[in-house]
């Protein structure tokens, strides 16, 4: 992924990265059982990406309006803390930051979808995924080349890890 010296610092500076969960972790697709039970695609690249940038101390978690417990469960097993089941992801990142003792210009997105417009506009560095949506995608300031649950969650970790051990 190609980063301009502006990008490169924002990353510097980040404390907070926050995942939304469908269309990032996950292909945006579904699969529904008969008796109603969903299951989604997941990269397993991911937890490998996530677990060297948590090394490095960076703070992490996801923030869905997903309501399925599906969401939690991968998060779990990733050691990642989520929030889903949320209407406004705008507010609550502002309340997650704070809670955290992060200033939203620390506070990295990563988003692929309208209803992370609010996330996006707040968020110090916002970033997308390759097939993020149209109206979303002109917010990102970075937007990575792997299309969301096929490996974009690991290339925005490896990336965020490269530049931060860059600097110590």
């Amino acid at each position: 992924m190609d980063v301009s010296p502006q990008v490169r610092l924002l990353i510097q500076n980040i404390r907070l990265l926050v995942f939304d969960f469908d269309g990032v972790f996950t292909d945006n697709g579904v699969w529904v059982l008969q008796d109603g039970t969903e299951s989604v695609r997941c990269s397993r690249f991911d937890g490998l990406g996530l677990s060297r940038l948590r090394a490095l101390g960076m703070q992490m978690m996801v923030l869905s309006t997903e309501e399925n417990p599906i969401v939690s469960a991968r998060c779990a097993k990733l050691k990642i803390s989520c929030v889903h089941g949320v209407p406004d992801k705008g507010v609550r990142l502002a309340e997650l930051a704070a809670a955290a003792g992060v200033d939203m210009a620390a506070v990295a997105y990563v988003g692929n979808d309208i209803n992370d417009l609010g996330c996006l506009r707040l968020a110090g560095l916002p970033i997308v995924v390759a097939d993020a949506h149209p109206d979303v995608r002109m917010l990102g300031l970075l937007r990575s080349t792997i299309h969301g649950g096929h490996g974009a969650v690991r290339e925005i970790c490896d990336l965020f890890s490269t530049i931060i051990e860059s600097t110590r």
